[in-house]
């Protein structure tokens, strides 16, 4: 196999040129790339470096090649727009950059991501919208409620479906899975690449982008202190951000306190689901929050809230993919129902 694909090109339109002999691997990712949604290139790949040369890589805005097809000629060929894939774990030449090449097909498309955005020249296209946004809300004023559980059951049901992004904004998410080691991405970095790169938020957000099965999610904020610096203003503009980009059907968002202007982030919401309890203090949180959103003239939100009263859980899984087949998830699959009901 001399040429895996060859994508067709508009005048314009930038090019990913990568360059693998192992044609299985070539083919893998290959396919994988060809399943994207918006990417700002079109693809090309190779097999025969004879090919590769005929065809020039000086028309290439990135060029990808495996650590045992490199040639210190493609450096300056492409013009420094090249990322070794590397195979043998060691540093061969310090002054390019490497991803592993056996590691998850996201990761890599990931990282070429953010090295395109890093050196691409012009600016970055402006894409058409795919889909409406609807953000669904979920906040309880009564703590240890199981918020953070039913929002990741709900948003895993939905997602089979639909294209849905899960967001935490919990002051300790309290699950490992989600929060982001030191090496990691996360909300807080979003918010500042939208503030300073907006025409880059596309690809932040998808280098970004992390997943749970069909699930899509950014890891919370590492210090929810940080959650009570960022203004409703700046809220109100990360959303309408994620809703300007029309990738997602529902956007689900786990809510706290912590956030300033948490009504107005509600009145987003095309739906608010509130757990209760029956205990004395829980019912007087409620009442209290139920009374404080009267008075802020926040009707609406109470309008399109659905209290959620939770039968005792006996047992709950370990893992996060698992929630979909617990107990709770009969409750999440009527509020899906719901959801889409509503349109």
């Amino acid at each position: 196999m001399t040429e895996v694909v060859k994508t067709a090109q508009m005048p314009d339109e930038k090019v990913l040129v990568l360059f693998d002999t192992e044609e299985e691997y070539a083919q893998l990712m290959t396919d994988f790339l060809q399943k994207q949604k918006e990417l700002p290139w079109v693809l090309r790949t190779y097999t025969d470096e004879r090919e590769l040369r005929k065809d020039g890589l000086e028309k290439a805005a990135l060029l990808v090649v495996a650590e045992s097809a490199y040639r210190d000629e493609f450096l300056e060929l492409s013009r420094g727009r090249l990322v070794v894939l590397n195979e043998s774990g060691l540093i061969r030449w310090k002054n390019l950059r490497y991803v592993d090449k056996y590691q998850r097909a996201d990761n890599v498309l990931q990282f070429l991501l953010e090295v395109y955005m890093e050196t691409a020249d012009t600016p970055l296209p402006r894409l058409q919208k795919s889909c409406r946004t609807v953000f669904i809300g979920n906040y309880s004023p009564v703590r240890r409620s199981m918020q953070t559980t039913m929002a990741l059951t709900l948003s895993q049901l939905l997602a089979r479906e639909h294209t849905t992004l899960y967001l935490n904004f919990e002051h300790y998410a309290g699950l490992p899975e989600l929060v982001p080691d030191n090496r990691t991405h996360d909300i807080a970095d979003l918010l500042y690449f939208l503030g300073t790169e907006k025409e880059k938020f596309r690809l932040r957000l998808q280098t970004m982008i992390k997943r749970i099965g069909n699930l899509d999610y950014v890891p919370p904020m590492r210090s929810g202190q940080n959650l009570l610096t960022v203004t409703a203003a700046e809220w109100l503009a990360f959303f309408q951000g994620i809703e300007e980009l029309g990738e997602y059907e529902y956007v689900v968002l786990d809510l706290s306190e912590s956030m300033q202007g948490l009504f107005q982030i509600l009145r987003l919401c095309r739906k608010v689901f509130t757990i209760t309890r029956e205990d004395r203090i829980s019912k007087s949180k409620l009442l209290q929050y139920e009374q404080l959103l009267a008075l802020c003239e926040c009707g609406d939100v109470l309008e399109k809230t659905k209290r959620l009263s939770l039968p005792h859980i006996r047992r709950l899984p370990e893992e996060l993919e698992q929630l979909t087949k617990s107990e709770l998830a009969g409750i999440a699959g009527e509020l899906v129902k719901e959801i889409e009901k509503s349109g």
